[in-house]
């Protein structure tokens, strides 16, 4: 099947997890694609022409042909149905439910941890200050979700790597990588996520200074 030109748009600052989920995905996929940066800082992402492109005008924005799509769940859900040669799922539907479930999970919730560790954290080594009881209480419901989903098989959620052990992973390491406190098993699993070529090709991307 020849491969409709493929074309992501994502942060100047790759700093989005959700642009990181697709374009890991598009790598994990072996998906040819051009890649292009937005300077959200700048509102790039509100010009005209880029509101005719994307509906939302948000990143991540995937551009196939004469397609256009937003939202990054939507998108690699999207991609593992046309694409599915190298899926980024399980293939089991109720294993499968639940990594939606977990991704869904992760970009609704736990807002004090995603509002006192942003990714600048993650991609440029920032560090903040200590958690707030609140953000505290979000960290312990995150830890303890992620005990129990990976209770029995440490190494990823659903027995193989899915798209979801990478979304997960990123939410940890907004607590790992500011020094917080988070059971070993936790960081060892979180670090298994980030040495995929996929991911460390994302976390190797030159970014500009701050």
């Amino acid at each position: 099947m020849n491969q409709p030109p493929l074309r992501l748009y994502v942060d100047s600052l790759y700093t989005s997890p959700y642009a990181m989920s697709v374009f890991v995905t598009l790598r994990e996929k072996g998906l040819a694609f051009d890649l292009v940066t937005m300077d959200l800082e700048a509102a790039q992402n509100q010009t005209a022409d880029f509101a005719q492109l994307s509906v939302t005008q948000r990143v991540p924005t995937l551009v196939e042909g004469d397609f256009a799509l937003s939202e990054s769940s939507a998108i690699t859900e999207y991609l593992d149905q046309v694409y599915p040669e190298t899926s980024v799922y399980p293939a089991d539907p109720k294993q499968r439910a639940r990594a939606r479930q977990v991704q869904a999970w992760l970009r609704s919730d736990l807002l004090p941890i995603r509002q006192e560790r942003s990714t600048l954290v993650v991609f440029y080594g920032q560090k903040m200050p200590p958690l707030s009881a609140h953000a505290q209480a979000a960290a312990r419901r995150l830890i303890s979700a992620a005990q129990a989903l990976l209770a029995g098989d440490p190494s990823y959620l659903f027995g193989e790597w899915c798209i979801a052990d990478l979304d997960l992973a990123v939410m940890l390491n907004r607590l790992i990588l500011n020094g917080d406190s988070v059971p070993a098993e936790l960081v060892d699993y979180a670090q298994r996520q980030w040495s995929r070529p996929s991911v460390q090709e994302w976390l190797n991307q030159p970014r500009p200074a701050l």
